[in-house]
């Protein structure tokens, strides 16, 4: 490994934690959906600064090449965050359609007052010829 390799290596691993982290501060980002991103970033930082930890994982694991354990854990980790963005796109999908029918059952509740409010303000009371005028247009516009 060049030194060239070790720092472009260690300097891609800081500067995707500190965007994750920035992106944590700015809540531009969810915790929980940062956590597997700072998996990574670590994982990446570790083996940057260490690398025959890299060699010594791929010898534990079996894995002949070290190269191939990294494409591995980087398929592994989009692979749950996909995972976890499905589960939590299921959950919002499910709370839009509930919130859907309930605005759809309200407006229905609020046309049939305002039918029911409407017809009574232009029935005169029985032994009346006073009509009430409709309450929203005593309101004020400004």
């Amino acid at each position: 490994m060049t030194i060239a390799t070790y720092i472009l290596g260690v300097v891609s691993a800081l500067i995707t934690l500190a965007v994750v982290i920035e992106m944590l501060r700015r809540r531009r980002l969810r915790e929980r959906h940062a956590v597997w991103w700072l998996v990574a970033g670590t994982l990446a930082l570790v083996i940057g600064v260490f690398p025959s930890t890299l060699i010594w994982a791929a010898g534990l694991i079996g894995v002949a090449v070290p190269l191939n354990l990294v494409f591995f854990v980087s398929v592994a980790v989009l692979f749950l965050v996909c995972i976890q963005h499905s589960a939590e796109l299921t959950a919002l999908e499910e709370k839009t359609r509930v919130l859907a029918e309930t605005v759809a059952l309200l407006e229905m509740r609020i046309g049939e007052v305002e039918t029911t409010h409407s017809t009574e303000a232009v029935t005169p009371p029985s032994g009346s010829s006073h009509v009430e005028p409709n309450p929203e247009s005593r309101r004020s516009t400004t």
